[in-house]
C-alpha cells in the first residue's frame, strides 16, 4: 500500500493538489496523511497576560485545525469515494517542515503531495512559499508539486530535465521508473544547454547509463538551446511537447537548485503550469526512504530509442 503525506493549510490550491493525488492514485491502494499544522496567536499587547493569552490562542487553533481536518474528509469522501483509499487526518501544534520530515520518517512515507500557490511565475509560485521550503529541507522522499489552477491529467508524458554531469543511482531514479509504468508514460529526457555542442566522454557515459536504467520504459532524449533562463527553456520545451509532469533530481548545481536561485529579472518568470516531481539526492549506495542550435530558440535532438 502506498504511503502519502498531503500537508493542507485548508486553502484552494492545497485542495487542488489533494484532488490531484487522490485522481493519480485512484486506482491504487493507498493510505493518505492528511497532514495541517499550526502554532499559537502571538498576542502583540503588552498589557495581555502571555501565559493566558497563549494557552487560550493554542486552543483556538488546535479546534480550527482540527475542525477544518473533520470537515476536509467529510468532503473528500463526498465526492472522491473509493474504496482503495484510506485517510489519516494529523493535526499537529508545530512548523510545517518539521513535522513533514517527522512523518516521512515515522509513517514510512513514500511521496509528499503539496500544492503551490499563484498563477504564473516562479517566483510567486515557489520562492518563499511552503513547497520551496519542503522541497529544500526533505532529503530523503520525492515532493511532488502541484499549481494552483493545474487540472489532472493523467502524466502520459513526462519531462526528466538533467545536464548529464551526474551519475545516477537505480535508487534516485526509482520514483521516476515507478511513475512512468503505473500510467505508461514516455519519459522525454531533456538536456538544457547555453550553447549546442558535443557531450563530454562523462556527460556521455552518465547519459548512458541512464538509457540502460529506462530500458523498460518508452524514453527519448532532446537537447535545447537556453532561452534566457534554464526555467523559460523548460517552460517552453513543455508547452511544445505537450508536457504533464516534470522531474527532477534536487542536487548541488542541479537545474532544480539553478532554477530557485535565477534572478527574476532574468528568468522573466517561469509560466509553466505543470506538476513538478523534485526527487532528492540519496548517492551511492543509499536506499530510498521508501519501499517501494541557434540562440534564442528551441531546438531538439531526438535519439532512437
Amino acid at each position: 500500500m502506498k504511503k502519502i503525506l498531503l500537508p493542507t493549510d485548508f486553502s484552494a490550491n492545497a485542495w487542488n493538489a489533494t484532488k490531484y493525488a487522490i485522481s493519480l492514485y485512484k486506482d491504487e491502494e493507498c493510505t493518505f496523511y492528511v497532514l495541517n499544522t499550526y502554532t499559537p496567536t502571538i498576542a502583540h499587547s503588552r498589557f495581555m497576560a502571555s501565559a493566558v493569552t497563549g494557552k487560550a490562542c493554542e486552543d483556538v487553533v488546535k479546534c480550527n485545525s482540527e475542525k477544518g481536518l473533520k470537515q476536509l474528509l467529510e468532503r473528500i469522501e463526498k465526492e472522491f469515494p473509493n474504496a482503495k483509499h484510506k485517510f489519516v487526518p494529523i493535526s499537529s501544534f508545530s512548523l510545517l517542515v518539521d513535522e513533514v520530515k517527522n512523518i516521512i520518517e515515522a509513517k514510512n512515507i513514500d511521496l509528499v503531495i503539496t500544492g503551490t500557490k499563484g498563477a504564473t511565475g516562479l517566483e510567486e509560485v515557489f520562492m518563499g512559499s511552503n513547497s520551496v521550503r519542503i522541497i529544500k529541507s526533505v532529503k530523503n522522499c520525492p515532493v511532488l508539486a502541484i499549481p494552483q489552477y493545474f487540472k489532472f491529467k493523467t502524466p502520459s508524458e513526462i519531462a526528466f530535465a538533467t545536464d548529464f554531469n551526474r551519475f545516477y543511482t537505480t535508487s534516485e531514479l526509482q520514483p521516476l521508473l515507478e511513475m512512468a509504468k503505473s500510467f505508461k508514460a514516455a519519459i522525454r529526457i531533456v538536456h538544457v544547454q547555453y550553447e549546442i555542442k558535443s557531450l563530454t566522454e562523462v556527460q556521455q557515459f552518465n547519459l548512458n547509463m541512464l538509457r540502460k536504467y529506462l530500458k523498460e520504459v518508452e524514453h527519448y532524449v532532446h537537447t535545447v538551446s537556453e532561452l534566457n533562463s534554464v526555467s523559460k527553456t523548460l517552460e517552453v520545451f513543455s508547452n511544445e511537447l505537450g508536457i504533464h509532469l516534470l522531474a527532477m533530481l534536487n542536487y548541488q548545481h542541479s537545474y532544480m537548485e539553478k532554477m530557485t536561485r535565477e534572478p527574476v529579472i532574468k528568468r522573466m518568470a517561469f509560466h509553466t503550469q505543470i506538476p513538478l516531481l523534485v526527487i532528492p539526492e540519496l548517492g551511492m549506495g543509499t536506499p530510498p526512504h521508501s519501499k517501494h542550435k541557434k540562440q534564442g530558440s528551441v531546438t531538439d535532438t531526438l535519439m532512437d530509442q
